[in-house]
């Protein structure tokens, strides 16, 4: 059987192809009954608009490319905030209608080829997450004057709104935490540097102890579980008598936690742990993390809502979403 052509759905309702056109394309200028008789023929029909031909008529794709800065054995591992991420992304955009178009970018070669993507008009929009350094993106995707919303502050100087959470602001109350429960030597293991939330969260730990009179103790990892461990074998060489460590993320901390007990330290009575980001791992670990709240999937849809609101031609302003402490059995 043929498909039913847009035509056959006019001559059905008994209206111009024009008029049945702009039903199709959701035009507000065609009264209520006569849209009611288009729809219905529709319905009646089977017809399914043609997706090239409708984008012609509507200027839009339907669809948003969601940019990750990272290679795909990062993307697709044991870190959950990306499959978080692109979860809360997708559905929320699959409520109004769009789908997402995955592309990951961590070398010069993908970012041209993303580039070349959306310059050739593939997408409506772009989300960017997990932006290191001076990622040529962000500036080369304002250029095109495309709409591009960013998770998390971009890390160069260019004009593009974002969410992000209270990453200094949630550092210091682990840290806190931990000064108040009367550790003295605490460490961090920071997130990597090239990246705006490996930076806050150390900031935001220097700020505490500066105020409380103690020195920083610090060891760099990248985010993934094995250079936690790495980190805080390295922090114990340094320091042998630090009695806590604030670690930039809950899969470092697991890291953590497993060289502590291969050191023969008890967590919290030797060493107390806290991590940040409330994984669902960090219940179970052993013992359960205290680790600060990001609010992963709201800082997603909030990031698609900054989207689609761009789309509209709105003035928009930066969200930044509050972290909560959740204190358990490590610190």
């Amino acid at each position: 059987m043929r498909r039913p052509t847009l035509e056959a759905v006019a001559a059905r309702a008994g209206v111009s192809r024009a008029t049945a056109s702009r039903v199709v394309n959701g035009q507000t200028t065609v009264a209520p009954h006569i849209r009611d008789a288009v729809l219905r023929a529709i319905d009646e029909l089977g017809y399914v608009p043609n997706p090239a031909a409708r984008s012609l008529v509507t200027q839009r794709t339907d669809s948003v490319a969601l940019v990750v800065s990272e290679p795909g054995t990062r993307v697709f591992s044991e870190d959950p905030l990306f499959s978080t991420a692109i979860r809360s992304a997708s559905m929320e955009l699959e409520a109004v209608n769009k789908q997402v178009v995955l592309m990951l970018a961590s070398s010069a070669k993908s970012h041209a080829r993303v580039e070349r993507y959306i310059a050739g008009g593939h997408v409506d929009g772009v989300m960017l997450i997990s932006m290191h350094g001076a990622d040529p993106l962000p500036a080369a995707l304002s250029r095109l004057r495309v709409p591009v919303v960013s998770y998390g502050r971009p890390a160069v100087p260019v004009d593009i709104p974002f969410v992000d959470n209270d990453n200094v602001g949630g550092a210091e109350a682990g840290v806190r935490h931990l000064v108040e429960s009367g550790r003295r030597r605490i460490a961090t293991i920071a997130g990597p540097q090239d990246m705006i939330a490996g930076q806050d969260r150390l900031a935001g730990y220097r700020n505490v102890l500066r105020d409380s009179d103690r020195r920083s103790i610090v060891a760099v990892g990248d985010f993934t579980r094995e250079s936690g461990a790495v980190a805080m074998r390295q922090l114990l060489g340094d320091d042998p008598g630090l009695d806590a460590v604030f670690v930039a993320n809950d899969l470092m901390a697991v890291g953590a936690l497993q060289s502590l007990r291969q050191a023969g330290r008890r967590v919290p009575d030797d060493v107390a742990v806290v991590g940040f980001d409330d994984i669902e791992a960090a219940k179970y670990t052993e013992p359960p993390l205290t680790t600060l709240r990001h609010p992963v999937s709201e800082q997603a849809a909030a990031m698609v809502k900054l989207l689609l609101g761009l789309f509209e031609g709105g003035a928009i302003d930066p969200v930044i979403l509050p972290t909560e402490l959740v204190v358990r059995e490590s610190a």
